[in-house]
């Protein structure tokens, strides 16, 4: 069974900082490309930032500057670093990957930023 697993979400004021993870089992995803999604409350699911196999990466406009994604080949692990933290930074956080044109999604991990 494939399954990403999000973690490190939590409750932070504004300024401060999370790393999410995401672990991936059942599948190898390093030939894949990975990405975060968030999606606020009364807000459509936005693309955050996506790193291909070869390591070529993409961020949002608005989180350029602030969030740094990288991955783990060798732990099938996504990482995605959040700094200087801003109260619209506030959603849940889903690690994604397509495959085929299939869909993989994480059960999502919820991040506040307080002002």
């Amino acid at each position: 069974q494939v399954q990403l697993v999000e973690s490190g979400g939590g409750l932070v004021q504004a300024g401060g900082s999370l790393r999410l993870s995401c672990i991936a089992s059942g599948r190898d995803f390093s030939t894949n490309t990975m990405a975060w999604h968030r999606q606020a409350p009364g807000k459509q699911r936005e693309l955050v930032a996506q790193i291909t196999s070869g390591g070529y990466i993409d961020y949002l406009d608005a989180v350029k500057g602030r969030f740094t994604i990288t991955r783990d080949y060798a732990k099938n692990t996504l990482y995605l670093q959040m700094d200087s933290l801003k109260p619209e930074d506030t959603a849940v956080y889903y690690c994604n990957s397509d495959v085929a044109g299939y869909h993989y999604w994480g059960q999502g991990t919820q991040v506040t930023v307080s002002s």
